[in-house]
């Protein structure tokens, strides 16, 4: 081949890279938007699921208690590897704060990470937890997923909750969900520590 085609063939390779990657990128633009917007209504779903008396959500600068919570849970070995991501403001009709929605995320999921939302009074009751991301073994794991098991964390103010294969005999005890021990504890974990975030960091 002549150095004259060689040269033609990498422009026109060249041109079609640089068109189809504008193609792309416009694409992703063009989805971007209808994307986030999911996810935002998925999250607002979890929000109000978790506080449903709240009258709004507003996210407000939780960083400096959300970097004191998770340094502290790295220290402790009963958290697991667990993360507090963020937290939302739940608000009455007059503006008045009257709870938190705590995500936090545990790495110790049996199928990878489980990030939940955690409904909190500011007098530190749980009013509930929804699942923003799960992937568990379904008929085992991903039964954490219901109404059943995930309402042992509702209407309850305690200081951590502690699985138990025993049964539940207590506000601070949750049933293992039979077969899948590591994910209870991967989201009791998860639970436990947005209930610190707000007990020790931010209600201090």
């Amino acid at each position: 081949m002549s150095k004259g085609g060689f040269m033609k063939d990498a422009l026109i390779l060249f041109a079609i890279t640089l068109v189809a990657g504008a193609c792309l990128g416009g694409a992703y633009e063009i989805t971007k938007g209808p994307i986030e917007a999911a996810e935002l209504a998925a999250k607002e779903d979890a929000f109000r699921t978790v506080l449903a008396d709240a009258d709004s959500f507003k996210l407000d600068d939780y960083s400096a208690a959300l970097e004191k919570a998770n340094t502290d849970v790295a220290g402790m070995d009963d958290f697991g590897n667990v993360q507090v991501d963020e937290c939302a403001t739940g608000v009455d009709s007059s503006g008045n704060p009257m709870g938190y929605v705590v995500t936090a995320t545990s790495g110790d999921g049996y199928g990878g990470n489980i990030t939940v939302s955690v409904g909190i009074t500011t007098e530190g009751e749980v009013k509930g937890i929804a699942f923003l991301t799960i992937g568990e073994t379904a008929g085992l794991g991903m039964n954490a997923d219901t109404p059943e098991w995930k309402g042992q964390f509702a209407d309850k103010t305690v200081e951590r909750f502690n699985v138990t294969k025993a049964g539940a005999s207590a506000d601070d005890q949750i049933d293992a969900l039979s077969g899948a021990t590591i994910t209870s504890n991967a989201v009791t974990g998860a639970v436990n520590s947005a209930l610190y975030f707000v007990n020790s960091c931010v209600n201090q």
